[in-house]
């Protein structure tokens, strides 16, 4: 195995290569190796070593197989791919890699088995499953689905559908051994290059055949005419044909090399061991010299293996210490034996140029590739005069073409020796204005040599630009921010007061009847009264502009320091119309094959536009054209993928509705777009919504970054351009949430407000208990002021009052019934009671403390007041409280009982029963005496007499019941009886109702 390796490479040179090649039958114009941009990557930049197949997925990514792992490149970073959309790799050294039309890959090991990943799944084929044994070389898709694996141990064939691999062998005609490659023909015949020659079956054959030549092919390539190359992989190249020719001549090699590929245009590249060649149609006996490109002219690694075209014209090369990519240049580089010394440029006929620099003698660089030296002249300036007539200058003379193509010289007067030419014109009478380096501008006349042309008003510098417009009139470009217009005897200069602002003046441009200014600040324009300088937008300035141009399509062209720069007509035709509007550009630099940036002194312009319309870009050793009709554009939008999320350094997969863990405040979102063609070009914006109001435009940026992230569900969305502006706008999404702390939850919020809430409720009864508290001492400094003054009323007015009532009422007694005397004194008398009631309510409302003996008590003190010792008290249960209205109705209506008692029952003993019961207050006043009719018990008896009435009143009005019982004789008893919730509970419930009223009140204040 050792020995065969260096073939074994060889042969994966070619795998790949012709299916691609197959894929553009239409050639397109010629191009030459100048005309690609190399770029390498090696181990420095991150890239693999021992690349040996490519494939490319329709996501964009570039696949790479190697002894090393398994990689995938989007154009800036190479990812070693251990596991595949969640499913580990299980090939140890992958080796042949295919993609197939339905998107998935297929990765063969060089140890036997192949890995299908598609759709978020792996499928494992191995020899259980019939695959052939040995290392997977190649695989290939046929035109039906079918997958054809060639291996170390034969070819296998996976019908579309099926589970597993058939082997390919003596039934079919083909000897079961060591398999390199299946190539398929545009006209659909196989081709199988196996140990020991290469086999071919059309379709519907049942058997194979052998091909000719008889000899061992290592790789296989089909040619856009449909003729099948095959490599010895000995640096030779075979035609391979289904029989051999007439008399079976020797096998002759046509062409070098290990292996072939035909791209898209049509071109063959060859895979030489150390170098690429690159060749045209006919690729065979052409006189043309080939291109190429080897290690020592920049390749990645001395040793190429495989080459490969992806979907954007890339070419991908292979080589043992890493990956090249050759993209088609939008600048094409003159190729060169030596780099030029600050060349200038001349347009000529029939999209020539003439080029020549310091120490170079002048070329002729025709628009077919052929290059001849014109003359051996020094080129320190160049011009072309509107009639055609081309003019060379430097230190020492003018050269002037004759029609004859000869130059003639015309030395400059000895004066002037040794002094460079900066720049030429010719006046419309045929006068040449010449610009000599520190000496100033002159105009030449018949040999004649006047500074200024003897005209005034000329600034006294260098002019570092000469054109003439239309009208005739001379502009003159100096340094120092100062135009000259010549208008025959008479001179007008602009300066910074005319609206210039260019710094060093170095390049002018004649457009109708507009003048465009280069310089080192940028770009102007003249109205025809004053100069606009132009505004770039974006970030990237116009600096350094020494050469201007209008092609035929109205676009304009900028040389300057930063590059080439091309503004659309529409966009000059806006500006001319809104001076001062930002103006949209397109750029060119190193990216596209610019080596350099523009001329800043001599030899300028350094733009010169050619009769095909092709534009030339001089700089400081390196001269490159662009054809501004025939710009190669890339119309591929790039796929866009996010690629991993990050929050407090832990990386997460990216996966829709990502749950990131509690408390996460930033993010890390890491995004790509495979774009392989000027992947720095590659321009996104993105927008997390719930954060980003509007899109955020990142550059070339590929990573966005969130700090301070509150909780909640966002929306992450990506979008992304290639290099020419082709935006993919329906991008990447992925959608994430991030988890509140249990202090941000609405939980927390709703306990915090409650708990606020109970708090104030809180600090709110303390606060009225407080002043509860308070005001009940207050009260009951009150109501002890009270009682003392009631009880001083009653021991002294009401007791007095009442001895004399008494004492009124014994002398009545003395007086006859019926008598006027008697008569006047109980009317007295019942005035008297009148006003003993009225104080008696008065004192009681005094005393009204609301003590639960109160009542009790206050009965007690009055019936000794008026019975003394024939009196008696008993007290039942445990004293209540009483609710002041039913204690005040009850003293009133007992009072009158007993007063009733004193006056009218003459009684021996008078019992009064205050009973506290559970169920209720009962009160019960008892007498000896005489006792009263029933009439007088239904208070119906006395004119005029209402007391009876007035108790059993003073009882409905508290709910209360009132019985008196009376026989003649006998003695009278009165009995009130209330319900426990009217005499003693209800006050309890009332004040338990305002507290819990008075608590939703401040609780619904507090919410």
């Amino acid at each position: 195995m050792p020995a065969f390796r260096p073939r074994f490479h060889l042969l994966l040179l070619t795998i790949a290569l012709p299916l691609l090649a197959c894929a553009v039958p239409h050639p397109q114009a010629p191009h030459l190796l100048a005309d690609y941009a190399h770029t390498a990557w090696n181990g420095q930049r991150g890239a693999p070593a021992d690349v040996v197949q490519f494939t490319q997925t329709p996501d964009g990514w570039l696949w790479l197989s190697s002894p090393n792992g398994l990689f995938r490149f989007d154009g800036v970073d190479f990812q070693r791919m251990d596991s595949v959309e969640g499913h580990r790799v299980r090939a140890t050294s992958p080796l042949g890699l295919l993609t197939t039309r339905d998107g998935r890959l297929w990765v063969g090991d060089r140890f036997g088995g192949i890995s299908v990943f598609g759709a978020g799944r792996m499928r494992m084929f191995t020899a259980a499953e019939g695959l052939p044994p040995g290392a997977v070389m190649t695989m290939t898709e046929a035109p039906d689905g079918g997958v054809w694996a060639a291996t170390v141990g034969g070819l296998g064939y996976l019908a579309p559908g099926a589970d597993r691999f058939r082997l390919i062998g003596d039934a079919e005609g083909l000897p079961v051994t060591f398999t390199r490659q299946v190539l398929f023909g545009r006209d659909g015949r196989q081709w199988v290059a196996v140990d020991g020659g290469v086999y071919y079956r059309d379709p519907g054959m049942p058997r194979y055949r052998r091909a000719w030549p008889y000899i061992d092919i290592m790789a296989l390539a089909e040619a856009p005419d449909g003729t099948v190359w095959g490599s010895d992989g000995i640096d030779k190249h075979y035609r391979i044909l289904p029989t051999a020719p007439p008399g079976n001549p020797a096998p002759r090699a046509e062409f070098g090399g290990n292996g072939a590929l035909f791209d898209r245009a049509g071109d063959l590249w060859i895979l030489k061991v150390d170098a690429l060649e690159h060749r045209k149609a006919p690729y065979v006996g052409s006189a043309a010299q080939p291109q190429q490109i080897s290690r020592a002219t920049g390749l990645s690694g001395p040793l190429i293996q495989t080459a490969f075209e992806d979907r954007e014209g890339n070419l991908w090369v292979g080589t043992s210490a890493g990956l090249d990519r050759l993209r088609r240049a939008r600048l094409r580089a003159v190729p060169v034996d030596t780099a030029f010394d600050r060349p200038g440029v001349i347009a000529d006929d029939d999209g020539a140029v003439i080029i020549g620099d310091a120490r170079q003698p002048l070329r002729r660089y025709g628009a077919d590739g052929s290059v001849r030296t014109v003359a051996r002249i020094a080129c320190r300036a160049a011009y072309r005069a509107p009639e055609g007539t081309l003019w060379v200058a430097n230190a020492e003379a003018r050269w002037r073409r004759e029609p004859s193509g000869q130059f003639t010289r015309l030395p400059h007067p000895p004066h002037l020796a040794g002094r460079d030419t900066q720049a030429m014109v010719i006046d419309r009478s045929g006068r040449m204005w010449v610009s000599l380096s520190r000496v100033g501008l002159f105009l030449v006349d018949e040999g004649t040599w006047r500074k200024h042309g003897g005209l005034a008003g000329l600034p006294d510098a260098l002019a570092m630009a000469l054109a003439r417009d239309g009208a005739g009139r001379i502009w003159a470009g100096y340094l120092g921010n100062r135009i000259a217009m010549i208008d025959g005897s008479r001179v007008r200069v602009f300066d910074s007061a005319a609206g210039l602002d260019l710094g060093d003046v170095q390049a002018l441009l004649v457009d109708g009847p507009r003048i465009w200014a280069g310089g080192r600040n940028g770009l102007a324009w003249y109205d025809g009264q004053r100069w606009h300088a132009v505004t770039p937008a974006g970030r990237q300035p116009l600096r350094g502009v020494s050469g201007l141009a209008r092609t035929g399509n109205g676009d304009l062209w900028l040389h300057g320091s930063d590059g080439i720069t091309r503004i659309a007509a529409a966009d000059v035709e806006r500006l001319l119309r809104e001076p001062g509007r930002a103006l949209p550009y397109e750029r060119f630099d190193a990216l596209d094959g610019l080596v350099g940036s523009a001329e800043q002194f001599r030899p300028l312009p350094s733009l010169a536009q050619g009769s095909d319309g092709r534009l030339w870009f001089a700089t400081a050793s390196e001269v490159a054209s662009i054809d501004p009709a025939r710009i190669p554009r890339n119309p591929l939008a790039p796929s866009v993928q996010v690629l991993a999320v990050r929050s407090a350094d832990v990386a997460y997969p990216p996966r829709d509705g990502l749950r990131l863990p509690t408390g996460s405040r930033d993010l890390q979102i890491a995004y790509t777009a495979p774009s392989l063609a000027v992947p720095e070009r590659v321009r996104f914006r993105y927008q997390l919504e719930g954060v980003d109001e509007r899109w955020q435009e990142a550059g070339a940026r590929r990573e966005a970054i969130y700090t301070n992230l509150r909780p909640g569900t966002y929306r992450f969305r990506v979008t992304a351009a290639n290099e020419d502006g082709v935006w993919n706008d329906t991008g990447a999404t992925l959608r994430l949430v991030v988890p509140p702390r249990f202090v941000e939850t609405t939980w927390f919020t709703v306990l915090v407000v409650l708990a606020g809430a109970l708090l104030l409720a809180g600090l709110y009864l303390i606060r009225v208990r407080r002043l509860t508290a308070r005001m009940e001492d207050l009260m009951q400094e009150r109501l002890a002021e009270r009682e003392r003054i009631a009880r001083g009323l009653h021991d002294t007015l009401l007791q007095s009052v009442q001895g004399l009532i008494m004492l009124f009422d014994q002398q009545l007694r003395k007086l006859p019934v019926g008598s006027a005397e008697r008569t006047k004194l109980e009317q007295t008398l019942d005035l008297a009671d009148a006003l003993m009631t009225e104080g008696r309510e008065c004192i009681s409302d005094l005393r009204g403390s609301g003590a639960p003996e109160e009542l009790a008590d206050a009965l007690t003190q009055y019936g000794l007041v008026l019975f003394g010792e024939r009196f008696t008290a008993t007290i039942r249960g445990t004293p209540c409280a009483v609710c002041p209205k039913v204690r005040g109705e009850v003293l009133a209506i007992v009072r009158e009982a007993l007063f009733n008692a004193s006056r009218h029952a003459n009684a021996s003993a008078v019992e009064l029963i205050v009973d506290y019961r559970k169920g209720g207050l009962a009160v019960l006043v008892r007498d000896d005496g005489r006792g009263m009719t029933p009439a007088l018990a239904a208070g119906d008896g006395r004119p005029r007499h209402f007391g009876i009435t007035g108790m059993r009143e003073r009882a409905r009005a508290i709910g209360a019941a009132c019985t008196l019982l009376s026989v003649p004789g006998a003695g009278t008893t009165v009995s009130v009886e209330i319900p426990a919730e009217l005499a003693y509970g209800a006050r309890r419930s009332a004040a338990l109702f305002a507290r819990l009223r008075q608590w939703r009140r401040s609780r619904a204040h507090v919410e």
